[in-house]
């Protein structure tokens, strides 16, 4: 099923789809129309005795030159060549595919004056799976995502360098002739056009955004497992209590929680008047409370994303009524924004898990189980270190939860002197994604092992099918086993979706 790229918004779906699984696009007939309706505008202007900036004009601090017929191919083509200008590691596959069908998405809203052909290379080289080689720094997210966006525009051009679709590393050239795809050769405007936007930022949000929803269910389920393992209460996640506080990602939390500690024998077994515990620890007590201010941030982002993906960002822009203006749309603050936004909530959620998982092992606070789940305490160490693996990821998820939004710095002598940093925010939020999986990770292996050592009482049914997942990679409690391997299988667990899945068997979607 292709993904059909026209006037309109793409939706996140569709752009996680093309940028991981490799979905084919095809640009829509209408769009291809309002393309070359906008650029017969373009070269109008182009023909004009009177200097257009973007179209016969130099760029940025250089935008007071009025350049000659014969030079603007030179132009244009400089104008990657110079802005392609990134340095340190590669960016991920994933990432550079979703910048680039953003920034077709861009040009197929026929606001930006390129050629039909220059829009039908993008869609080629996606299809093919050629991925130019875009490198880590280089972006201050305005005027949008300038450095990345001109390594995919280099090798449009044929030049720089690509990966092709065996993830084999090739000059531009000789990809694109072996794809049979000819190169652009740029004309007026297209340079521009082809640099000028948010569509990193934005991509790594809409992949962001579809992790961080699979996590958030995910947390939820080892929440409920560490409630289980810890004989702590479901009382607390009743419905009615949770509707005095209308946020509705609380809401969503609770009604997970109770569907996944439903039918547990565990908090059956203390649920009697001999109980004498009054409340629960907040880490377990609030779990909905943080999880669902994620949630709440998670919509608020997606909102945003949304608004983005449905806006066609180029400086200057072809309007619906034929004129060229130039505009600031491409800043990236919007983005920016929600980026740090989101990086704030991930390490709170960290945080509250990692204070879950470390409850384990204290056996003051453990309910009878022994130090640090260990089969012979003193003589092994059990969970130990895994929880010391969780507080550093945790301290490092704080680290980068400070918000780059915040740290504008000038650039192109003065004119570009206030920028985004939206690159840097979506940057970190990917690692800190990373981070929280394994954070949530820890804690489903250590709350898997104390429910095994809660025997003979049965866990929920939902928990137990996550457990019994687990236990397919992972054996039960003994004595000491090398733990990396253990952690590292519980990560990919999550990762896959898997452990979702295995709770969602028993319970059906969760919120």
């Amino acid at each position: 099923m292709n993904v059909v790229v026209g006037v309109g918004a793409l939706a996140a779906d569709e752009v996680v789809s093309v940028a991981r699984l490799g979905t084919p696009v095809v640009l829509a007939p209408e769009a291809l129309k309002e393309i070359a309706r906008s650029r017969e505008v373009v070269q109008a202007l182009a023909d004009d005795a009177k200097p257009h900036y973007g179209v016969s004009t130099g760029f940025g601090a250089l935008a007071t030159r009025h350049i000659p017929t014969e030079l603007r191919a030179q132009l244009q083509r400089g104008l990657v060549r110079s802005h392609a200008a990134g340095s340190g590691p590669e960016v991920e596959r994933e990432v550079v595919r979703a910048l680039m069908l953003l920034r077709l998405s861009t040009l197929a809203t026929g606001r930006t004056g390129v050629r039909t052909e220059t829009a039908e290379a993008y869609a080629a080289l996606l299809n093919a799976g050629i991925t130019p080689v875009v490198h880590e720094y280089g972006s201050l997210g305005c005027s949008g995502d300038l450095a990345p966006l001109a390594h995919c525009a280099l090798a449009v051009m044929g030049e720089g360098t690509v990966r092709t679709a065996d993830g084999v590393r090739r000059p531009a050239g000789e990809a694109l002739a072996e794809a049979g795809i000819t190169p652009v050769v740029l004309e007026e405007k297209e340079g521009l056009a082809l640099i000028n936007g948010t569509d990193g930022m934005l991509g790594m949000l809409a992949l962001a955004a579809h992790d961080l929803r699979r996590l958030l269910r995910t947390a939820d389920i080892a929440a409920a497992m560490s409630v289980e393992g810890q004989l702590g209460t479901d009382a607390v996640f009743a419905a009615d209590l949770q509707a005095l506080r209308p946020h509705p990602g609380q809401a969503d939390s609770a009604a997970n929680l109770r569907a996944l500690l439903a039918g547990s024998a565990i908090v059956a077994s203390h649920k009697g008047p001999e109980c004498t515990r009054v409340q629960d620890a907040y880490s377990l007590r609030c779990t909905p409370q943080v999880h669902g201010t994620a949630r709440d941030t998670l919509s608020h982002a997606e909102l945003v994303a949304a608004r983005e993906l449905a806006s066609a960002i180029d400086n200057p822009v072809v309007t619906a009524d034929g004129r060229v203006e130039s505009n600031g749309n491409f800043h990236g603050a919007p983005v920016a924004a929600v980026l740090d936004f989101l990086a704030i909530s991930v390490a709170d959620v960290a945080s509250i898990s990692e204070r879950r998982t470390d409850r384990f092992l204290d056996p003051a606070r453990n309910r009878g189980l022994n130090a640090f789940l260990a089969d012979d305490p003193g003589v092994d160490s059990g969970h130990m270190i895994a929880q010391y693996t969780q507080a550093a990821i945790v301290s490092e998820l704080k680290r980068l939860a400070v918000p780059a939004s915040t740290d504008s710095i000038p650039s192109s002598a003065m004119q570009e002197d206030h920028v985004s940093m939206g690159w840097s925010a979506a940057r970190k939020l990917r690692r800190a994604l990373d981070g929280l999986g394994r954070v949530v990770a820890v804690e489903l292996l250590t709350a898997a092992r104390a429910l095994d050592l809660r025997a003979p009482l049965a866990p929920s049914p939902a928990t137990a099918a996550v457990r019994d997942g687990l236990r397919e990679t992972v054996d039960g409690p003994g004595t000491d086993r090398w733990l990396a391997p253990e952690i590292e299988a519980a990560v990919q667990y999550v990762a896959s979706g898997r452990a979702l899945a295995a709770a969602e068997s028993v319970t059906g979607p969760l919120a």
